[in-house]
């Protein structure tokens, strides 16, 4: 199967936390692939897998972003497909300067931005993207919401 969301951060020291977005991806059957690369040590990796991605199916990524290092707007500003940004937690700054790095982009390079470590959530907005023309996907969000009206945590 075809991967329709990319999953990138900068360091597999952040694996931890951004393979929760797949973990939710997987809870509705999306396929996925996972990377790890730097958009300061190799950017030229970073632009191609950006200008690379529709051509390879994919329909939304989602980049973390560790300190200021901004994978996400690099990959944001190298393709037209929507990117969300994962701020990372880190000892310095609580993860304040990766959450700026995502949300202050200039007019016509978005970057969606979830919460500090927020993985999971970033994998339910791809989701939600992806359901937009996708009725299973669209389904599978109802029975979310609903179990996590009955009290189940994501």
């Amino acid at each position: 199967m075809r991967a329709a969301v990319g999953i990138v951060m900068g360091s597999d020291s952040d694996m931890d936390v951004m393979s929760k977005s797949g973990t939710v991806l997987e809870r509705f059957s999306i396929a996925y692939e996972i990377e790890v690369m730097s958009a300061h040590r190799k950017p030229g990796r970073v632009a191609d897998y950006a200008r690379s991605a529709q051509d390879r199916g994919l329909k939304v990524i989602i980049a973390g972003a560790g300190l200021a290092a901004h994978l996400p707007g690099v990959i944001a500003a190298h393709t037209v497909i929507p990117v969300i940004g994962v701020p990372l937690y880190s000892q310095a700054l609580g993860g304040a300067d990766a959450l700026y790095s995502c949300v202050q982009m200039p007019p016509g390079v978005p970057v969606a931005t979830v919460a500090i470590g927020g993985a999971k959530n970033a994998g339910v907005l791809a989701a939600q993207i992806l359901a937009t023309s996708d009725a299973e996907v669209r389904a599978g969000l109802h029975v979310l919401k609903e179990d996590l009206a009955d009290g189940l945590k994501l």
